[in-house]
């Protein structure tokens, strides 16, 4: 499980984060399943002698972290969308009021 615990990690990652994007899994749902899966791996999965049990705590714990990457980065992505937009509102207002063809 060792050797594609990080393909688990990304498929499970993508299908919650595609979930988040179409609107089924909350904001505030991710969060609180990315804490209780940080805390299950900080103090049962780390310290078991269960092999198993370690590697599914990783797997749980790093694809929550992951699946919590995704709204931010789409509200980076949407502010420098608007940063663009707003860069170029700039740049056409000022064409428009140095035009001295009129």
């Amino acid at each position: 499980m060792r050797g594609r615990r990080f393909r688990i990690t990304l498929a499970i990652a993508a299908v919650e984060g595609l979930l988040y994007l179409f609107g089924v899994l909350h904001w505030w749902v991710a969060v609180v399943l990315a804490v209780v899966a940080l805390v299950f791996w900080w103090y049962i999965a780390r310290k078991s002698s269960s092999h198993s049990l370690r590697q599914v705590g990783w797997i749980f714990a790093a694809s929550q972290l992951l699946v919590i990457c995704v709204p931010i980065a789409l509200k980076v992505v949407e502010w420098l969308a608007i940063g663009v937009i707003a860069v170029l509102a700039i740049a056409a207002l000022v064409f428009l009021l140095t035009d001295r063809s009129s």
